[in-house]
């Protein structure tokens, strides 16, 4: 028997009205047949050609963008970034949008995701529906705020550097990103080839000139001499094991927040926004306002950010435990801690050390999970340790309202929610929800 060919679709145009924003850096639409678009560079409002990207006569949906705008709306830009566009780099979703019309999108987004997932509203949630731009970021229309501080260049066959096309391992071509931090763009990566590299990652450290580098090989590639416009340090991604290796240089740069200065070595996690450290250590703790010799966990703790903050309000008395599971990030966070004689920090995944640590009750929780969010398993346990508080930090909304969600059923309800816009011209968003048990009147 046959299979009968699947037609594609790609390549097909549609004349559509857009509806609303979507989780994930695009809008919803639907073609006169029914078929269900995801349109990229549109806005709600507009009527709009979509050319078809993904998708065949079977599929749920079709991905598209919009390749001629007929009725624009008044949020409607030209983007600032000549790399941006239909077919073009895929790093921003919003460069067409105006900013205040992307922190709106991005609170429709939060918002449908609460209702949907969590069954909350803006109100129950405790949220004004807002996403509040970073210190220094609400420029006028065409300015695009220098924010990423750290930029992973991809390489192309030839050498160049660029970046990926949206849901495509093709590499644009560029010479400048508009949304990198200074820091980046000064070391030049785009003036120059990377002959056999795969990609190029740059790190500009925001707490000090700390400069590195982190370079991919290609299977069976020799590194570079690497020659830019201002000192860096050059680490390497192994063939064999995978791991970040010092070339030269440092292998660690240097981070400040809450007044404190962090290690965050081999390329490690630190948050992307030079605001953006401060801004949700400062969201937390207002959240949970600490109190002398409360207990506390600091769950994906990383290099120690908010273990830090912690310690430094629960006193002497108090006791904090961190628990992370990338092993150079522990090594860092015990390096940043080192002052603080009751943090502990102890390494492995979440859901498997914290049941062996005996712990049976805290006051204190904040959960910083990575973009699949807790998880159910998680979520129980936290539950059951009767915590005062918990602070929950988001970079997914979706995995946020899940977790929400799980919480709700064990007891938990939501104090108050805010959103900050920490990734500018991208779909983005973080979230610090803070969580007290439901009995409690306040």
């Amino acid at each position: 028997m046959q299979n009968t060919p699947v037609s594609s679709l790609v390549g097909e145009e549609y004349e559509v009205e857009v509806g609303p924003v979507a989780h994930g850096g695009h809008c919803i639409a639907r073609t006169e047949e029914g078929r269900v678009l995801f349109v990229r560079h549109a806005l709600p409002g507009e009527r709009i050609i979509a050319r078809v990207t993904e998708g065949e006569e079977t599929s749920r949906f079709l991905r598209a963008d919009a390749v001629t705008v007929l009725d624009p709306s008044k949020d409607r830009v030209e983007a600032p970034c000549p790399f941006a566009g239909p077919g073009k780099c895929g790093g921003c979703d919003w460069q067409h949008a105006k900013p205040g019309a992307q922190r709106r999108l991005k609170g429709e987004v939060i918002a449908e995701q609460l209702l949907r997932l969590a069954g909350l509203t803006p109100e129950q949630a405790g949220w004004d529906g807002t996403v509040m731009p970073a210190e220094g970021d609400k420029l006028p229309s065409g300015e695009v705020p220098q924010w990423r501080t750290r930029v992973q260049y991809a390489i192309d066959a030839e050498g160049h550097a660029g970046l990926r096309k949206h849901r495509s391992h093709e590499v644009e071509v560029i010479d400048h990103c508009m949304i990198a931090a200074e820091g980046v763009s000064e070391l030049g990566i785009e003036k120059r080839t990377w002959e056999g590299m795969a990609s190029v990652e740059a790190i500009a450290a925001s707490g000090s000139h700390d400069r590195q580098v982190v370079l991919t090989p290609r299977p069976g590639a020799r590194l570079p001499l690497v020659e830019l416009d201002k000192p860096v340090s050059v680490l390497r991604v192994g063939e064999k094991d995978g791991g970040v290796h010092r070339v030269h240089g440092r292998a660690f740069v240097r981070e400040r927040a809450d007044e404190r200065t962090h290690r965050v070595g081999n390329g490690g996690f630190w948050q992307v926004h030079p605001k953006a450290a401060d801004t949700l250590m400062k969201a937390v703790m207002q959240g949970l306002l600490p109190r002398k010799g409360d207990t506390a966990l600091d769950l994906y703790c990383g290099v120690g950010l908010f273990a830090g903050a912690l310690a430094d309000r629960v006193g002497e008395q108090g006791a904090v435990l961190g628990i992370e599971s990338g092993k150079r990030a522990v090594e860092d966070a015990r390096h940043n801690l080192a002052g603080f004689p009751r943090v502990r920090v102890e390494q492995g995944k979440v859901e498997s050390v914290l049941p062996r640590t005996g712990i049976t009750e805290v006051d204190l929780i904040v959960l910083d999970p990575p973009r699949a969010g807790a998880g159910q398993q998680t979520v129980h346990h936290l539950a059951n340790l009767g915590a005062r508080r918990i602070a929950y930090v988001a970079c997914d909304p979706a995995a946020l309202a899940r977790d929400l969600s799980y919480f709700s059923a064990r007891g938990y309800k939501v104090r108050t929610l805010r959103a900050f816009d920490l990734f500018p011209m991208t779909h983005h968003v973080e979230c610090v929800a803070i969580l007290e048990p439901a009995a409690k009147n306040s």
